[in-house]
């Protein structure tokens, strides 16, 4: 193999690699995200979303109020707090290949914990059959704590993310962590695949 193909296909396996292990699955018995696992408070909230402000300082306007400046919305529209106190306890966490915990996790732990922890329901631990288990929604009838699917590679699934509001979504950024991104921007809604709502 040249060192080109070699290349192109170690960068694949990292992109894929984040939500399609099955090591480590969730652990049955406790919280992950509690507050004896809680990191130091961060003073921003983290995106990479175009249409979204940057450098949101929550301290300043609070929690709530911050995540619905980064989303575009007011802050009564966000319909679960408990869901964006969860998210702002995991926001900036590293990725890790099968990790479920604030040294790292992937996409498909983050969503099963936040499914788990705030919603009380139980999904699968990778994104593909996440995605086979959940009743289909078109693009316009996306709610708050609906599933984004995408695929980069090969057709198949293999990221998922948790629709906020305004096209936005969190999930976990093989480069940046948790993380705040945009549907529409090109490099995600090129890859969108499919969303739907946990049964």
């Amino acid at each position: 193999m040249t060192k080109g193909l070699l290349l192109v296909l170690s960068l694949a396996m990292l992109l894929l690699s984040g939500c399609l292990t099955r090591k480590n699955a969730l652990p049955s018995d406790r919280v992950v995200g509690s507050k004896s696992h809680r990191k130091a408070a961060k003073e921003t909230i983290i995106t990479d979303a175009s249409s979204a402000p940057k450098g949101v300082r929550k301290a300043d306007r609070g929690l709530l109020a911050g995540y619905a400046e980064v989303l575009g919305v007011r802050a009564n529209e966000l319909d679960n707090p408990t869901l964006y106190a969860y998210i702002d306890d995991w926001m900036g966490v590293p990725h890790r290949s099968g990790g479920t915990d604030h040294r790292g996790l992937d996409c498909s732990a983050f969503v099963g914990l936040v499914m788990r922890d705030v919603y009380g329901k139980s999904v699968p631990r990778v994104s593909k059959e996440m995605a086979e288990q959940v009743k289909r929604k078109y693009e316009r009838q996306l709610q708050e704590g609906d599933l984004v699917f995408f695929s980069f590679g090969r057709g198949s699934i293999d990221h998922v993310g948790i629709y906020l509001h305004n096209n936005k979504f969190v999930h976990v950024s093989t480069s940046k962590g948790v993380i705040i991104s945009d549907l529409h921007d090109t490099w995600y809604y090129r890859y969108f695949t499919r969303a739907g709502t946990v049964r």
